[in-house]
């Protein structure tokens, strides 16, 4: 419901759940429903897509991807979240109050190298480029993201199963999952007209940070 609203969030409310409960099912199990439920906001919303901003982040993030593969491989959960974390924090709190990233090549491309890595290895990889986009009309944040979802997301699952890190179970676990994620779509869409103006950019930022600091949490604890 959450990211069916603000375009993000996903991660931020099921990432946490699944790694308390069953942490043997991540990062793969997040990153299938991450794949797919862009999928049933675009049947509503399809307009106001930006291709061109997409054509910059992808094929760094498909670069983003293969270092995360690796990092899955080698290095510390918990560093890799403490860094990630404190990453976004930062972000979240200049462009807050005091700095405007511009929406352009090299910032679209940055994006999506870090929200490769970070999509990756940690299952939260949005906040790098929703906070490009948090100035963006509320249509065009949700449906450009769900695209950038549904292809980074993809593009991370095939790095996991090619370097042998994507289970049968955690794809099954996300099939399972897959009517409730229906329904917090569907609940989502009344919401999209309650968020409209700076509110949404504030939403934006409150998901972004929120993501972050649950992604510290789950590393330090």
């Amino acid at each position: 419901m959450v990211q069916g609203t603000v375009g993000i969030g996903l991660g931020l409310v099921s990432a946490p759940v699944v790694t308390l409960l069953e942490p043997d099912l991540m990062p793969g199990l997040v990153l299938v429903l991450t794949t797919l439920l862009p999928l049933v906001t675009l049947l509503g919303e399809r307009d106001d897509i930006d291709w061109r901003g997409l054509g910059w982040s992808m094929p760094t993030r498909l670069v983003g991807t293969a270092g995360g593969v690796w990092l899955v491989a080698v290095a510390d959960d918990r560093v890799l979240g403490v860094a990630v974390g404190v990453m976004v924090l930062t972000a979240v709190a200049l462009t807050a109050w005091a700095v405007v990233v511009p929406l352009n090549p090299g910032s679209l491309m940055t994006a999506g190298l870090l929200g490769g890595v970070a999509g990756t290895a940690t299952s939260i990889g949005g906040p790098p480029f929703a906070l490009l986009y948090q100035r963006r009309p509320p249509r065009q944040v949700r449906t450009t993201m769900a695209v950038y979802f549904t292809i980074g997301a993809g593009l991370s699952l095939v790095g996991l199963l090619l370097g042998g890190q994507l289970s049968w179970e955690q794809v099954r676990h996300a099939l399972v999952l897959v009517p409730v994620l229906v329904v917090g779509a569907l609940l989502a869409v009344p919401l999209r007209s309650r968020l409209t103006g700076p509110w949404f950019r504030y939403a934006v930022l409150a998901v972004c940070a929120a993501s972050a600091g649950v992604l510290l949490v789950r590393s330090l604890a």
